[in-house]
């Protein structure tokens, strides 16, 4: 299903104090639930590989997928395909793009794809977007077609994309010896005007449109915006300054003891600026962020076990829910506090973008369904965006982000290579420099 609205997917809109899903979509599904829901656990043989071998399939699968949807010519990669391959859809997304060039790092590493050909790939990546893609002081449109780089229909100028999507060229900078995609990702980066996007304030602005301007929404609490600042703060050309990063708020939440920073957000807000920010044992004025989304996957976990008596399938083994497709469309869906049209679904990368933070627990989801519903949900690009079990819907898409954010960390667990990659670019620790982060 084409989505139908063109703010960033991962964007809450915050207006007069309040969350606001800014998609028709969401408008369509209720938040309530019935009382009580018929489940019967699947009868599928459990997963007896290691997690080694867990995580080597879906990453293998997930490569694929960046492999075969990225177009040939400029390297931009599908903001969703089907599931199964043979998707003829023309929608890139910038942000897909980025985990995507991440991904192909991986991918060489590992050896998922022939090294003369993935370097070929990124090598035509960069080109198209230093040289080809419009660009507004440096900042691109969120969704582009994916062969020709135009404009799709009305979409924004998205501040969260663009970071995302340069989060993809700085590792390739790092990862590959080779002097033109050294120079091109430079280019790229340095031309970003961070300081346009301030737009006269003391936070950035999500994004801007042709057509009116600004948007009015800032990135100004806690969520997936520490990349954001650290990418701008960090430029040698149009930095921010170093006093953005104390701009934007840090609400905390307590539940079932666990007290953490969080904006009411899903819980991707706690994986994407750590997918290549290595945090760990280090902590600012305010906190240790690795340690925050520890809290925040463990509170995530139980909130979704709370859950139980309405939802029966929620279990040990079956936790889970984030952004992502639903039965009725696309959702921003999450807790605690409760967010969104909870309805008993599971998002794979929900579990597959926390694993570096609760390992053992994630993983035991991840097993689970690769093997007792490896018939449903396991398909060529790895697993089914979402899917519930209640209702016997089986999402019929994979999205680009949520498969990139399961590659990056499980790459980040096993070796670690995306953080140890981006974190050799000098403006990454510049900026953490400069923002106060100290060794813990």
């Amino acid at each position: 299903m084409t989505r139908e609205r063109f703010l960033s997917r991962r964007e809450v809109m915050r207006i007069g104090g309040m969350s606001l899903l800014c998609s028709p979509l969401a408008a369509l599904a209720g938040c309530g639930a019935p009382a009580s829901r018929t489940y019967t656990e699947p009868r599928g043989a459990p997963y007896e590989g290691t997690d080694e071998q867990l995580l080597d399939e879906i990453q293998r699968a997930t490569f694929s997928f960046f492999w075969n949807e990225g177009s040939q010519n400029t390297g931009q990669v599908k903001d969703r395909a089907l599931a199964n391959g043979n998707d003829s859809r023309l929608m890139s997304s910038i942000a897909a793009t980025g985990f995507g060039l991440a991904s192909l790092c991986i991918g060489d590493q590992r050896g998922y794809g022939k090294s003369a050909d993935i370097l070929e790939r990124v090598r035509k990546t960069l080109r198209f977007l230093a040289n080809t893609l419009p660009n507004e002081h440096g900042f691109f449109f969120h969704f582009i077609n994916m062969e020709t780089g135009q404009r799709w229909e009305k979409c924004e100028l998205s501040s969260i994309d663009t970071s995302i999507l340069l989060c993809g060229v700085l590792t390739a900078r790092q990862y590959f010896a080779d002097l033109e995609i050294k120079d091109l990702a430079t280019t790229i980066y340095e031309r970003v005007d961070w300081l346009w996007m301030l737009n006269g304030g003391a936070t950035l602005s999500m994004g801007w449109m042709p057509e009116s301007g600004f948007l009015n929404a800032r990135w100004e609490h806690y969520c997936e915006l520490m990349m954001i600042y650290l990418l701008g703060i960090g430029s040698p050309t149009h930095p921010l300054p170093p006093t953005s990063w104390d701009a934007w708020t840090r609400p905390t939440i307590k539940y079932q003891g666990i007290e953490y920073i969080s904006g009411n957000d899903p819980i991707f807000t706690h994986q994407y600026s750590q997918a290549w920010y290595d945090f760990r044992n280090k902590r600012d004025a305010y906190t240790d962020y690795f340690d925050n989304s520890v809290k925040a996957t463990k509170a995530h976990k139980l909130f979704c076990l709370s859950l139980h008596g309405q939802f029966p399938d929620y279990s040990e083994n079956l936790w889970g829910i984030s952004a992502s497709d639903y039965v009725k469309g696309y959702t921003a869906w999450g807790g605690p506090p409760p967010q969104g049209p909870i309805d008993g679904s599971i998002v794979p990368c929900a579990t597959g973008g926390s694993l570096p933070f609760l390992f053992d627990d994630c993983a035991r989801v991840l097993r689970n369904l690769r093997g007792r519903y490896r018939d449903k949900v396991w398909v060529k690009y790895s697993f089914v965006d979402a899917f519930n079990p209640l209702t016997g819907w089986y999402d019929t898409d994979v999205l680009g982000i949520d498969l990139g954010i399961t590659m990056l960390m499980a790459e980040n667990h096993r070796s670690g290579l995306v953080w140890n990659t981006f974190m050799k670019n000098a403006e990454a620790q510049s900026a953490m420099q400069k923002v106060g982060f100290r060794s813990t």
